[in-house]
């Protein structure tokens, strides 16, 4: 993860004119400094009143070390519920420092030896690819499909685990436009998926950073919103429907968990065990201000993201028309189409890779993501990843014009 994310940063700095669909940023034309010192005090005058008008006590909570679980745990769970259905303890939510946080503490948590696996549908997001690292955890990759995984694959990879003396404990998923694929599940794969890991006795963690951002017709609900046996791990985020900088992720973990010579605890007090020698505690002053924003917008952040899910299908079809308009007869270059999201994949007859993408900023003025960073092999791939949402329209006609051209020249004989 570390090398894919450098070379990406390494390549923007070298070439800052470049237009850029490597990046999967938050569209940033809303952002409103004067909106942080809003939240802020919308927070405060929430925790005034739960503290029953004790200042001194709200100073405390805000501004010292704070408690290792979060501050804003009861807020996250009543946002859960009215935007995703989901009934969540709040005490089995942790608050961390991004989401990436919350994917690192869960897989350390659920390592008990070397014999411990994750799975995860290739390809995959980089972030759980470093992770596993980290964890010292063997990462096992499960075939894609166009319904988002191939569910014989995962039965195979499992049973074929067991067999070489592997204990896969979770499966990473990306269920709502995934990370790069833009992909959906649809509820029929989710239900299916939820009896596989029962049956296979695995965890699922769902991370779920695009689900508001479709079409605007009601997709299949989160797998945690379908968990009736404890299976799902929630991973969430605020950095795309919050606000990126905030740097405030989340873990929803209520499964029991044995403890040798004691009763049972939550999983989400060993992350917070975990969290108390990490971090400590995620900054309270970051807590208050989406804590003011989810206050702020009813605790719905499907709402507060109205204009931004516009912006983001706006370029979706804009990205859509000018894939077509340039390569429209062009029988080597296809691509996929989400509903929704932030990214889509596009199919080119020669292997895109980190010399190809070097050639494509400094010639052609163009970034984009090579896919072969989104697997564990990092084998090259006629294939690249395409992020359409943080673009104006004018520098997306512009950017798919460069892009155009170095795929015409990447593609001659």
């Amino acid at each position: 993860m570390s090398t894919s994310m450098t070379l990406l940063s390494e390549v923007a700095q070298r070439y800052p004119d470049a237009i850029s669909f490597a990046s999967g940023r938050p569209y940033a034309g809303f952002f409103d400094l004067d909106a942080i010192h809003r939240y802020m005090e919308t927070f405060r005058r929430h925790l005034l009143c739960r503290l029953g008008g004790d200042e001194a006590a709200v100073r405390s909570v805000i501004l010292q070390y704070g408690r290792t679980k979060g501050i804003i745990h009861d807020l996250i769970a009543e946002h859960l519920r009215i935007d995703e259905g989901i009934e969540a303890d709040p005490e089995s939510i942790v608050v961390t420092v991004g989401c990436q946080e919350a994917l690192q503490l869960t897989l350390t948590a659920l390592r008990a030896g070397p014999e411990d696996a994750v799975l995860a549908v290739a390809p995959t997001y980089v972030g759980v690819l470093g992770a596993a690292q980290l964890a010292d955890m063997d990462l096992l990759t499960v075939r894609d499909s166009p319904e988002g995984i191939d569910l014989d694959d995962l039965r195979a990879v499992t049973t074929r685990a067991k067999a070489r003396g592997l204990r896969p404990r979770a499966l990473y998923l990306v269920p709502d436009f995934a990370n790069p694929s833009g992909v959906s599940m649809s509820r029929t794969t989710r239900e299916r998926v939820l009896r596989i890991a029962e049956e296979q006795d695995l965890l699922i963690l769902e991370d779920n950073p695009y689900g508001f951002f479709g079409s605007g017709e009601p997709g299949p609900p989160t797998l945690k919103a379908m968990d009736r046996s404890e299976q799902v791990v929630l991973l969430g985020s605020f950095a795309k429907t919050g606000i990126p900088g905030a740097r405030v992720g989340y873990a929803v973990a209520g499964q029991p968990v044995r403890v040798p010579g004691g009763p049972p605890r939550l999983l989400a007090d060993g992350l917070a065990a975990l969290k108390s020698m990490v971090t400590v505690n995620t900054s309270p002053i970051a807590q208050a201000v989406i804590g003011g924003k989810l206050l702020e917008h009813g605790y719905s952040l499907r709402a507060a993201n109205a204009r931004e899910i516009c912006v983001y299908q706006r370029n979706l079809q804009l990205m859509r028309d000018g894939l077509a308009a340039h390569f429209q007869g062009a029988p080597e270059v296809s691509w996929n189409s989400p509903a929704g999201g932030f990214f889509l994949l596009l199919d080119v007859p020669f292997d895109a890779d980190d010399d190809m993408l070097d050639i494509s900023a400094s010639q052609y003025g163009v970034l984009w993501t090579p896919l072969h960073h989104f697997y564990a092999d990092s084998l090259p791939r006629r294939r690249l990843r395409l992020s359409f949402s943080h673009l104006e329209p004018a520098e997306m006609a512009e950017g798919l014009d460069r892009l155009a051209a170095f795929v015409r020249a990447g593609s001659a004989p």
